[in-house]
């Protein structure tokens, strides 16, 4: 997804702590645009998952109910 991206004064710390493991993701330190993205999909970003269950890449809505259904 090319195009411009907003200003973000937070984008290098945001990037620095961006749990995501996809290499090419373009959205890295956007995260309002990272976001949106997501929830386009019906899914939720890699900050929301513990780190075991963000490297499956599965960031639906019902993997995030069945991580923290089971974990609490």
């Amino acid at each position: 997804m090319g195009g411009r991206k907003k200003e973000c004064p937070n984008q290098q710390e945001n990037r620095e702590n961006c749990p995501c493991t996809w290499r090419d993701c373009d959205k890295k330190g956007y995260c309002c645009e990272c976001l949106k993205s997501h929830l386009s999909r019906k899914e939720l970003p890699a900050c929301a998952f513990p780190s075991d269950v963000e490297r499956s890449y599965d960031r639906s809505f019902e993997r995030f109910v069945k991580t923290y259904g089971r974990r609490g």
